[in-house]
């Protein structure tokens, strides 16, 4: 099949939207969403709220982090997501919960032997960490960030605790005694993690990017050379990260800032937080992106719009204050910003260029797919829209085009590093590929990619890694939809049993957390615009072809130029 890539002459960035009275109803609890809770909106991490846990009893709703931690645990007695997901979490909630029980703090727990019920999940913990770190198929670690840190540094934590434990082992934890060392998965070492303790060591200042996983250093990071909370209070976007830096509510400077800060995240959720805070940038550029590439009537109040123009600086946006610019972030908000009318110089987005790719931030260890992927959107758009002429611009398109094309899966799939379902990377690839790709080797891998997805359908009409959700059902729609008129066979049945399990799970919850950070987590108001945007597509194709709809210039419907 070929991709149908005709480019918009239309005046306006927007298309003129379908008329479809639910979608606009989703779009406006979205921005509603958006407006009435400006920090985001992200789920509990258990991993972010163990360090707590162990790092900081004296913040308020302690004895609620630990109760949701026990209530957390597996019937394996481990924490978390699937295969090596689990491992950061129960390493987490194990040492918050030795730490707990040593501490003397089931004293505070409600009920009668809370101290057993604390010693039965340190052992059903250390039980999974041992039956997986030692047997003979540990599962390699997941490509999270600051895996290579934050592993080393609990494991380190564990044996301490179990040290401790042969020489006096609370009640429960007597099989512990003769226990031997926890060893490290396989790929991870603590080399790293040694050269960034003795870097504060030294008092220079952490690269910022760092600061996002203080917790790590241990001791050393309380009140580090160099390091100090930022906007609301915050060091590196990270609730255990302020908690490490701050040590102690004393009355030092910035700890007055870092308390109350700390003590509104815990509110929040009443006492489990999540592992980044200040998710604004990052929750609006997504969640407008999808809902205008996708055709969702978008009324956005002038004042969100202008808050997102003014994130964007010489160097980029950043996802939260207490992080560093990126690429991903830079490149989805300028995307939102110019679809809304509101276009900006992609300008700072050449910093991050390697010459063969985009990093997501200098120095980054591997590459990103969706980076590359939303980079080509952001400058595809402005190409098409802004400088046709730009011999820079279309260069650059044509090499993230064969960029990603060679980075596409023997089978069509694409993965990344910054999501656990590979139906994510694939909408992202797919989306920028099929707006604003060049030449044959976007068409083709369009192709693979639409194929795969439809091979990957399951009886229930869902999509998913592990099992079907309905965020990764949105992105397959999404892939099946950019395949236009000249879609092969089986697309228009695909997307009606889609549309059909869509219906079905509407209105529900519970779904799996898929996005990475230390810890999986999701970002819930992102997620409901994928899952918004989908129905839209569904409800437009069933009345038709996404290139014919009334009111849509350029195919396929989901084209970004």
């Amino acid at each position: 099949m070929t991709i149908a890539r005709q480019r918009s002459t239309a005046p306006g960035p927007v298309d003129r939207p379908a008329r479809d009275p639910e979608s606009a109803a989703d779009a406006r609890e979205l921005v509603a969403a958006m407006t009435l809770t400006p920090g985001g909106q992200s789920s509990a991490s258990v991993y972010e709220t163990g360090r707590l846990v162990s790092l900081a009893p004296w913040l308020v709703h302690h004895v609620e982090r630990i109760t949701y931690l026990l209530a957390a645990q597996r019937p394996d007695g481990a924490w978390g997501g699937r295969q090596g997901y689990a491992l950061v979490p129960t390493l987490s909630a194990t040492e918050a919960l030795l730490t707990a029980l040593r501490r003397g703090d089931a004293a505070w727990l409600p009920g009668v032997r809370a101290a057993e019920r604390l010693a039965r999940a340190v052992d059903g913990g250390l039980r999974a960490l041992y039956g997986r770190l030692t047997g003979p198929t540990a599962p390699a670690p997941p490509d999270l960030p600051a895996i290579d840190l934050t592993v080393p540094a609990l494991v380190g934590s564990v044996a301490a605790h179990l040290d401790a434990v042969r020489a006096d082992p609370p009640p429960g934890l007597a099989a512990w005694r003769d226990a031997g060392p926890l060893p490290l998965p396989p790929g991870l070492d603590g080399t790293r993690l040694a050269g960034v303790r003795a870097l504060v060591a030294s008092g220079r200042p952490l690269p910022v990017k760092l600061l996002h996983a203080l917790e790590v250093i241990g001791p050393a990071a309380r009140r580090a050379a160099g390091v100090a909370p930022v906007g609301p209070g915050t060091v590196g976007a990270s609730p255990a990260a302020t908690a490490a830096w701050l040590g102690v509510p004393d009355a030092g400077p910035g700890a007055a800032s870092a308390v109350s800060h700390l003590e509104g995240v815990a509110r929040q959720q009443g006492g489990p937080v999540p592992c980044a805070t200040g998710i604004t940038v990052f929750e609006r550029a997504w969640a407008l992106s999808t809902l205008s590439r996708a055709g969702v009537p978008l009324p956005v109040p002038p004042r969100l719009l202008a808050g997102l123009v003014a994130t964007v600086g010489a160097v980029g946006t950043p996802t939260a204050p207490g992080l560093p610019a990126d690429a991903d972030t830079t490149a989805v908000t300028l995307y939102a910003l110019a679809r809304l009318g509101r276009p900006l110089d992609p300008a700072s987005l050449w910093g991050y260029d390697t010459g063969e790719h985009f990093c997501t931030w200098p120095g980054e260890d591997g590459a990103s797919v969706t980076t590359n992927a939303h980079v080509l959107d952001a400058f595809g758009w402005h190409l098409a829209h802004h400088a046709p002429a730009d011999a820079r611009l279309v260069a650059v398109t044509r090499r993230l085009t064969g960029w990603l094309a060679d980075r596409q899966l023997p089978d069509g799939q694409w993965s990344d590093r910054w999501h656990a379902s590979p139906y994510y990377a694939t909408s992202c690839a797919v989306l920028a590929l099929s707006g604003h790709g060049r030449g044959p080797a976007a068409e083709g891998a369009v192709d693979r990619a639409v194929e795969w997805v439809l091979a990957g359908q399951r009886a229930d009409g869902s999509w998913g890694r592990w099992g079907g959700t309905i965020e990764e059902t949105a992105y397959a729609v999404q892939v099946l939809r950019a395949a236009g008129p000249a879609a092969p066979a089986g697309v228009d049945a695909a997307l009606g049993r889609g549309r059909r399990y869509l219906a079905t799970m509407e209105g529900r919850d519970g779904e799996p957390a898929l996005w990475h950070d230390k810890d999986l987590y999701r970002p819930a108001v992102i997620v409901r615009a994928a899952v918004a945007a989908a129905r839209h597509l569904v409800r437009a194709g069933a009345g038709g072809t996404a290139a014919t709809r009334p009111g849509n210039r350029r195919a396929p419907l989901i084209s970004a130029a």
